[in-house]
């Protein structure tokens, strides 16, 4: 019991710095177009303007982070993200 305590409260953790990792790297690079919207970028939180997107699907989406799409270069401003990181990022950017 005591082990499966320890797993639940360090899977608890993970999640935890995850989330916050994933708002930090936000604020550092998605965040300069997506929280005013510049160019067109869906805000972060605007559900009417994720909502279609999300639809999409995430390898659509995917797809537009890594090869840019309008005024967002190729791999936005996140040169040193994975797919992991994207798909955190897009889906927090969604969910705001």
């Amino acid at each position: 019991m005591k082990i499966l305590c320890a797993l639940v409260i360090a899977v608890g953790i993970t999640f935890s710095v995850s989330a916050q990792e994933t708002e930090k790297t936000f604020k550092k690079t998605c965040g300069f177009c997506h929280l005013s919207g510049v160019a067109g970028a869906p805000k972060a939180g605007d559900k009417a303007a994720w909502e279609p997107r999300m639809k999409k699907g995430m390898p659509v989406l995917l797809e537009s982070v890594v090869n840019g799409k309008g005024a967002m270069p190729p791999k936005g401003m996140c040169s040193g993200c994975n797919t992991a990181d994207y798909k955190a990022l897009i889906t927090y950017m969604a969910a705001q």
